[in-house]
């Protein structure tokens, strides 16, 4: 048996009741309604470093908009994503009872300032030794707009480019504030940091003013491990200009070889290597020593499954409620422009098929769910792979029970394959998943071009003159 490379494993999570499969909480066996108990996260990322996951990555949202039926209601009443933890926080809480386990949490360019939002990576990288990633997201829900002083969040593309320039801060603070060699840490001359080696950086762009310089030393990373989830066009040419890892939820395997061929093409003409980008396909599985067992424990959990849970939740996330919608008509049809990604992915899965709304419903809970034996099991993740994934985020139905069904019983089967690391290897979460390549990003990545851009040797690049002048007047 030829011997293959190994896929990355995360643990998909979110700090919250119901996650993805809504309706689930009510079972007998998961910790799901225990999700503010900080012992039932400890559980979980120990269970997961024991199982040699990459990391834990953890979702977030930061509104609740009333998008089914018209009403908010559904969420409340089966906690679809509410309430919410902060993910932030929640992976703060695990550095310290983790060694190896990385952290990749999840938050929107509305709900944090990109100064104070690069401090607390850094302090996070810092503290961690290196195992932290983002999961860059742009929201699309109205509430979440509206809770951070909008009227309704911005047309799909307009996110992007508010997202680039997000980027653009935090990449300047990250990379250009401090040189290389700036700490210094003398007790003897009492010297900490060169202050020539630590510069401002001078950001005056449509929506964000930030002179700098940043206030954290650089961290082992110093710019965490970088993921992004978009499925439209515009996202996926974000992920090929910004992301090292990009996680997609293609419904079948022929979906997902061209939606990685396409990100990879974009990849290219965004001046980077196809290699400097990861996927990583969103799967849930049910495993049972037979198929009959496998597909038994499969219909046990459809009977707790909540199909208005579902409903409610591609409703908000597409912002289209599918409450109001005829279930066997095209979604083309309705011209909406949040279902795009969506349609797309379907699409390139079922070619020559339109995708409908009862397909947009449906697909939630049964696309990605892999059932079966260890051994069929790992049979279907070599086909995922030979499609192009690096790596898988395992979904659960039950929390902790169906990350350790995966650890004990397919794990082995997939080390034996050579799909599964035995062991850690050294180094940054960064060096782990990029293997034999730098703590630091590549010089390939845009945000290279701001190592050494804010030096006083070199002078204030002639884009900031102006306003390093108005700035330093004022100081």
């Amino acid at each position: 048996m030829s011997v293959r490379k190994r896929l990355i494993l995360n643990g998909f999570s979110m700090n919250v009741v119901s996650h993805i499969y809504h309706g689930l909480w009510r079972h007998p066996d998961t910790k799901q309604i225990e999700f503010n108990d900080l012992d039932t996260w400890v559980e979980l990322a120990r269970l997961l470093e024991a199982g040699r996951f990459d990391a834990l990555f953890l979702a977030d949202v930061i509104g609740v908009d009333p998008a089914y039926k018209g009403s908010w209601d559904t969420y409340v009443k089966e906690a679809v994503q509410i309430p919410s933890n902060d993910s932030a926080a929640l992976a703060a809480a695990l550095v310290g009872v983790t060694k190896n386990l990385g952290l990749t949490f999840t938050s929107s360019i509305l709900s944090e300032h990109p100064f104070s939002f690069a401090r607390r990576l850094s302090t996070l990288d810092h503290l961690s030794k290196g195992r932290v990633g983002w999961n860059i997201v742009t929201s699309v829900s109205h509430n979440a707009a509206q809770n951070f002083g909008l009227d309704r969040i911005v047309a799909h593309d307009e996110r992007y480019a508010w997202a680039d320039e997000y980027m653009d801060v935090v990449y300047k603070l990250w990379e250009g504030s401090w040189d290389e060699d700036a700490l210094l840490a003398d007790k003897r001359a009492g010297i900490y940091a060169d202050p020539a080696k630590v510069h401002r950086v001078y950001h005056n762009g449509k929506r964000y003013r930030v002179m700098g310089p940043h206030l954290t030393t650089p961290s082992p990373q110093r710019t965490p491990v970088l993921y992004q989830a978009g499925s439209s066009t515009a996202g996926r040419a974000f992920a090929a200009r910004h992301a090292e890892a990009t996680f997609i939820v293609s419904p079948n395997v022929e979906g997902a070889r061209k939606a990685i061929a396409e990100t990879r093409g974009y990849a290219v003409a965004a001046g980077r290597d196809p290699s400097d980008l990861l996927f990583i396909q969103g799967l849930s599985f049910v495993v049972g020593s037979t198929e009959e067992e496998a597909w038994r424990k499969s219909r046990e959990i459809d009977a707790y499954v909540s199909l208005d849970g579902l409903a409610a939740h591609i409703s908000r996330d597409m912002g289209i409620d599918l409450g109001s919608l005829d279930p066997g008509r095209p979604i083309e049809d309705y011209r909406i422009e949040g279902l795009q990604g969506f349609v797309r992915l379907y699409e390139e899965g079922h070619p020559g098929k339109k995708a409908t709304v009862a397909d947009l419903a449906n697909a939630m809970s049964y696309n990605g769910r892999v059932v079966g034996t260890p051994e069929g099991i790992a049979d279907q993740l070599e086909q995922w792979q030979d499609a192009g994934i690096d790596g898988v985020n395992v979904m659960y139905q039950t929390t902790p029970g169906s990350f350790r069904d995966f650890i004990e019983h397919v794990i082995p089967v997939l080390q034996e394959r050579g799909l599964a690391q035995r062991e850690y290897a050294p180094g940054t979460l960064r060096e782990r998943l990029f293997a034999g390549r730098s703590a630091r990003l590549n010089d390939r990545h845009p945000a290279a071009r701001y190592r050494g851009a804010f030096t006083r040797s070199a002078g204030v690049a002639a884009s900031h003159e102006d306003t390093a002048v108005r700035w330093e007047a004022a100081e």
